[in-house]
């Protein structure tokens, strides 16, 4: 049910319970629910009914943000003021028109129309903080990040990865569809495709590997975040130890310390629970030029995060602290002292349409006789660029074909895939299931059942 049409049948049997004298803030909160809005709303709402106005007021289409001032906005490093200086700047130059605008709109407006956006799910690639090289030289850095291997790829293919070198495939790997390091492929023969989101990311902990700093790593689940950092980390030499360590649900500090003593290969059974030697010798390790890569930080609180600031902090340290996660930048975001450190912030985007063909290609050979229009659409409705539905796509898809080996890839075969896949039950079924006694009787009222 859309909003618009939620408002006037809730308003209407608001106003019917009001009239009897009963109406609760309970009535209140269970309309909020139905509407998917706030309480606030809701008496917002209620308070314009009792005025007569009843059903949504109709709005005139407002200011939307073309795809060209998105970049500029991008290329301000999000800074809405300085967007719409350059706004001003290209109006009185005659050139406003070339961005797709007609007008120049006010700065609340064009806070409202971007928080709305970023809120429907456009994404802002944006490399924050500004300057973030403050503090390393451009020649050490760059000499730095060539002994590294490193080298920005945002412009090149896709290209496949081979199996590391020092580190043996298992024997059961293609039939398990799961390859070295634990990233789980769904489907046998598949390969890891190293895009240009990837090739951002190995940029991005290149730079922080090289200058000894703090990175954090995020995005939305299922973007290849953790695939796109393991690939940074195995380009860098041998010579540079790697400490992995995977943040548990809902850990306390001793288990941090438990965590982090396992990852750097200290007896964590000893020093768990003795805070002082065990910060002890974490810091002597820590002292070793290394990079300390910590796996869904977002699960992490900020006395856990400033925890690692002063790890970080410690005289002598010389490792490199990558933060990696779904929603990491919220939870060093809350950690004050630790996001004033954080040298690169580097969001992974989502698959371009424009590299779906190639990019399914290389992963997994089922993909290369299929039509582009049918992946496009598929993407469009289902996948929305996130690479780990299409491994589970393509999973159904391989099973299919192994079924019926002359059958081809078409968009009823992808369809059927994608319906394997499930969809989100309605919101009006979760409402349901997860109201009291109490309150499927107040909903009889509001709904008139």
């Amino acid at each position: 049910m859309g909003v618009s049409l939620a408002r006037g049948v809730v308003v209407r049997r608001l106003l019917a319970v009001d009239e009897e004298g009963t109406l609760s803030r309970l009535h209140v909160r269970i309309a909020a629910e139905l509407a998917g809005v706030s309480e606030r709303t809701v008496w917002r709402w209620l308070a314009d009914g009792r005025r007569g106005h009843v059903e949504a007021r109709p709005r005139q289409d407002g200011f939307s943000l073309s795809d060209p001032l998105w970049e500029v906005l991008a290329q301000a490093g999000g800074n809405v003021a300085e967007l719409r200086r350059r706004m001003l700047r290209a109006q009185e130059e005659g050139a406003l028109e070339e961005w797709g605008a007609q007008c120049v709109p006010s700065l609340p407006t064009l806070h409202r129309v971007i928080k709305r956006d970023l809120g429907a799910g456009r994404v802002l690639e944006v490399a924050r903080p500004a300057g973030a090289r403050a503090g390393v030289e451009p020649s050490p850095y760059d000499r730095a990040l060539a002994d590294l291997g490193f080298a920005d790829g945002a412009d090149g293919p896709a290209v496949v990865d081979g199996p590391p070198a020092d580190v043996p495939v298992p024997e059961d790997a293609a039939d398990a569809g799961v390859r070295a390091g634990g990233v789980r492929l769904y489907v046998p023969g598949a390969r890891l495709v190293s895009t240009r989101q990837v090739a951002g990311v190995v940029e991005a902990v290149g730079h922080t590997v090289a200058a000894r700093g703090m990175c954090c790593v995020y995005g939305d689940p299922g973007l290849g975040k953790t695939v796109a950092v393991e690939q940074a980390l195995r380009l860098l030499p041998g010579r540079v130890p790697v400490w992995r360590a995977v943040a548990g649900v809902a850990p306390g500090l001793p288990q941090l310390r438990a965590c982090l003593c396992e990852a750097l290969g200290l007896p964590s059974g000893a020093l768990t629970h003795r805070a002082g030697p065990a910060g002890q010798a974490l810091e002597r390790t820590l002292a070793e030029p290394g990079v300390l890569v910590v796996d869904d930080a977002q699960r992490l609180t900020p006395p856990l995060l400033d925890y690692l600031r002063q790890l970080w902090d410690a005289p002598g340290c010389a490792a490199a602290l990558v933060l990696c996660g779904a929603g990491s930048e919220r939870a060093v975001a809350r950690a004050s002292a630790l996001r004033s450190r954080v040298l690169t912030w580097h969001q992974v985007g989502r698959l371009e349409p424009s590299q779906l063909q190639q990019t399914l290609g290389l992963f997994h050979p089922v993909w290369a006789q299929a039509d582009p229009d049918d992946l496009a659409r598929v993407d469009e409705q289902m996948a929305h660029g996130n690479f780990r539905t299409w491994a589970k796509i393509t999973s159904h898809v391989y099973a299919a074909r192994e079924r019926d080996p002359v059958r081809r890839v078409d968009g009823e075969l992808i369809e059927q895939a994608c319906a394997r896949l499930g969809c989100d039950v309605p919101v009006w079924c979760q409402w349901v299931v997860s109201v009291t006694a109490c309150q499927v009787r107040v909903f009889s009222l509001l709904v008139g059942c």
